[in-house]
């Protein structure tokens, strides 16, 4: 009995097709049939008569029976939803008063009704149901009652000297929804449960405990926690069976209650980004822990994954605090607008690090200074003839490829590093920005360096040579850039260290020079040739007439030796086979035996014999 996912699927399906409308419609087509099924259909022309409630030995023998209650739960609710959809649509910036109001409201008490029968029955052994569906239906009835007590309070004409205490049905409602919820997540470690979270429950317990005048420094976890009716004893022990630490009360603040950006310190005022860096650091020491364990480069990349979630997390907890903040109209002076800034500059540069330190992994090793093919693999089948093929090279087409890939990886580095400029506050950070641009210059050196290589492959030194000047002057600007101050993390992240910086200037030195000599020669080759149509000097070089003065008083420099070398005969010292040897008598060699030869006659008659076939059978006769 998957409650939740039963509701969750049948929302989904229809409100990606439409809207609460087209909902409520497939729902009232589902219950139909379903009541067909079930004998409970009421004729085309007969008298509407009073159906007997569904019992828990009904659920037992079909499920239907439960469905039929949750599809009519949910059908009020999807009228609820679409009415005050409509209304605003229509009147955006009006409340919803008057009989829409009390409307919504009774089609939502009518939702936790039928909600409120499926836990009863479901508590009753006779219908079989688990101690997990019990819960599930007891959280779905909890966020709807949830859900009426929010439309109570939140729309219609409020009293100025209101209490905030009519918000604490709302706030103990969905606590005990969002507690469940949260025990069967830890639990099945199902994301259908995070989404429920997520979407309805966490932003209706936040806006409920401001409405509460509960401060913003505690969590959603914490107000969840500090409501949840612990005096129901039966759901306080079947919440703890499933989870023991569901009840607990945990430390929210990270190490310590402020984060330190550039030398600045700014106050955490929101519990929910305080919660996410807890999971940040968390997260960053598993990584920590693989460092330099011998796991291949895809391994070591997904690695990363935990920590990009938990830190979008952070980034998106200060986002929506940095929003809520402006909808009160809180100005950018005010202390806790500061700190939240300087907050999430902080994140969001940690992020886009932790972004760029995963594409450094999947680079390779030293940020991909050296590339070096494949190791050649043997292959597995063997020839037809029975002999072993050959081990071939890494082909050209796969070398540029792999190439490639670096390239979209320094790409991708790339456009990080500019997202970080476009962050508020970090413009007016002039030493903050002479650091990214050292190292965007480290990155694009690299792959003008990748793009080099590609082009030395397919025999163009021209091209390399200019890509390699260029990443030079890259690579000197990151030297002489002002370094930022290591981070604790063994994991590569975003900082360049001056010993990589250096080694890769010195690389690309050397590679300068060998690319130069390379288009030297192929430059003086090309005169040499031109020198010779021209009829100005012989084609020979020097190497092949070195048995010849110099006539010009000058020697040809500019053609010592063929270049690009040729493939061409080597003279060496002649054979000569003495075929006189077999016929003529030398001194001191013996005379060869000769053999007899037989007389003809002879052998004419040994012939003869040979061939003669034997006699058979009586009398020479055959048989």
């Amino acid at each position: 009995m998957d409650i939740t996912k039963f509701i969750i699927d049948h929302r989904e399906s229809a409100l990606l097709l439409g809207d609460y409308n087209t909902y409520r419609g497939q729902l009232s087509g589902r219950l139909r049939t379903v009541r067909k099924k079930l004998g409970r259909a009421t004729g085309k022309n007969a008298k509407y008569a009073p159906k007997a409630p569904v019992t828990a030995e009904q659920i037992g023998r079909d499920v239907e029976f439960l469905n039929l209650l949750l599809l009519t739960s949910e059908r009020a609710w999807a009228h609820a939803m679409f009415m005050k959809a409509s209304h605003a649509e229509d009147n955006a910036d009006k409340s919803i008063t008057g009989s829409t109001r009390q409307h919504i409201i009774s089609r939502l008490h009518k939702a936790v009704i039928y909600a409120e029968e499926v836990v009863g029955l479901l508590s009753d052994p006779a219908c079989g149901a688990t101690d997990t569906d019990v819960l599930e239906a007891k959280a779905y009835a909890y966020s709807l009652a949830g859900a009426k007590d929010f439309e109570k309070q939140a729309e219609g004409i409020k009293k100025m000297n209101a209490s905030p205490d009519r918000w604490k049905s709302c706030l103990t409602n969905y606590s005990a929804a969002r507690v469940i919820y949260n025990s069967l997540l830890k639990a099945t470690k199902k994301d259908l449960f995070k989404d429920v979270l997520a979407g309805t429950t966490d932003p209706s317990i936040r806006y409920a405990a401001y409405q509460h005048r509960i401060p913003r420094t505690v969590g959603v976890s914490a107000v969840a926690k500090k409501f949840f009716p612990k005096e129901e004893s039966e759901l306080t022990q079947a919440v703890e069976k499933l989870d023991a630490s569901a009840l607990q009360e945990e430390d929210t603040a990270p190490s310590g209650s402020t984060i330190v950006w550039r030398k600045r310190a700014a106050n955490i005022v929101d519990a929910a980004i305080g919660q996410a860096l807890v999971l940040v650091e968390t997260a960053s020491a598993e990584l920590d822990k693989q460092v330099g364990t011998s796991i291949s480069l895809k391994d070591r990349a997904a690695a990363y994954d935990d920590v990009l979630i938990t830190s979008q997390d952070a980034a998106d907890a200060t986002r929506r605090a940095i929003e809520e903040l402006e909808k009160e109209g809180v100005d950018e002076g005010d202390s806790r607008m500061q700190d939240l800034r300087v907050t999430s500059l902080a994140v969001n540069y940690n992020l886009v690090s932790w972004r760029v330190g995963r594409n450094r992994v999947l680079i390779g090793s030293d940020d991909g200074l050296i590339f070096s093919p494949t190791p050649p693999q043997k292959p597995r089948r063997l020839r037809k003839d029975g002999k072993e093929l050959v081990e071939r090279e890494e082909p050209t087409g796969r070398k540029l490829a792999r190439l490639r890939e670096r390239v979209a990886l320094y790409d991708a580095i790339l456009q990080s590093i500019d997202s970080i400029k476009d962050l508020r506050g970090a413009v007016r950070d002039a030493g903050f920005l002479a650091e990214l641009d050292g190292q965007r210059a480290y990155f694009q050196a690299l792959k003008c360096l990748s793009v080099a290589q590609s082009h030395a492959i397919l025999s163009s030194p021209k091209e390399a040579l200019a890509l390699c000047n260029r990443a030079l002057s890259l690579s000197s600007q990151a030297v002489s850039a002002p370094k930022p101050t290591p981070s604790a993390s063994k994991a590569p992240r975003l900082v360049v260290s001056s010993e990589q910086a250096e080694s890769l200037k010195q690389k690309l030195e050397n590679l300068t020079s060998h690319y130069r000599g390379l288009v030297t020669l192929i430059q003086l080759s090309a005169h040499s040739d031109m020198a010779v149509k021209a009829q100005m000097i012989n084609a020979a070089p020097v190497v092949e007439r070195l048995n010849e003065y110099p006539t010009s008083g000058s020697v040809d420099l500019k053609n010592l030796v063929t270049w690009p070398p040729k493939l061409k005969p080597v003279p060496v010292k002649p054979l000569f086979f003495d075929v006189a040897w077999n016929y003529i008598e030398y001194p001191g060699r013996e005379k060869p035996v000769q053999e007899p030869v037989p007389d003809k006659m002879q052998v004419v008659e040994k012939k003869a014999e040979e061939h003669r076939p034997a006699k058979k059978g009586w009398f020479g006769f055959g048989r």
